[in-house]
């Protein structure tokens, strides 16, 4: 068996962190999927949309690589945030279609290139010259990082927890383990604030 290339590895990676959030949405009602449950509004559907436009800016433009998708939450005067939450007249299956193409323009950009391939990244400014590998690296950090905003908004719909459907990857027990749990962490979160301040 030969061992993974290092690029296989960050692609790996990448894959994952994308079906994790995608995940995320299986079985909620379209409220769920788009109500903001964090005083700065996130959401899971504007978690995806989010992803999605960066994956075609990072993976199409920054190397030369365009792609045919209006993004018109990017365009002059548009509202801000406006790729952080879906609208009304956004459906569920848009957004994630949509999602499903940035994926395949990225594969298809990540195939093509070698790891040292260079690219520049416009809005970092003077920072922008980039190499397909830290583009790699950079998304495949960026997906983890809105998995675990996603990890986090899901719990706190119906407490639905972990990596993908089968697998909890959490240490812990039923839902009276974690009650008690909670009530510990509670506890202790009380008795430091009252010796310490």
């Amino acid at each position: 068996m030969e061992p993974n290339t290092p690029k296989d590895d960050l692609h790996r990676y990448l894959k994952a962190a994308r079906e994790s959030v995608v995940w995320k949405l299986d079985g909620l009602s379209e409220y769920d999927v788009r109500r903001p449950l964090t005083p700065t509004g996130t959401n899971l559907l504007g978690l995806v949309k989010h992803l999605a436009s960066v994956e075609f800016g990072y993976f199409g433009a920054v190397f030369g690589r365009p792609h045919d998708e209006h993004l018109p939450w990017y365009e002059e005067g548009a509202e801000p945030n406006a790729d952080m939450w879906a609208t009304a007249d956004e459906s569920r299956e848009d957004i994630l279609g949509l999602y499903r193409r940035a994926w395949a323009h990225a594969d298809a950009t990540i195939e093509a290139l070698p790891l040292g391939a260079t690219g520049h990244v416009a809005w970092w400014g003077d920072d922008g010259s980039v190499t397909l590998q830290r583009i790699m690296l950079h998304m495949t950090t960026e997906t983890h990082r809105h998995a675990g905003h996603a990890d986090i908004v899901r719990e706190l719909i119906d407490g639905k927890v972990g990596l993908r459907e089968g697998s909890r990857n959490l240490a812990g027990g039923d839902e009276a383990w974690y009650r008690d749990y909670w009530n510990r962490l509670e506890a202790s979160a009380k008795e430091a604030q009252a010796t310490r301040g």
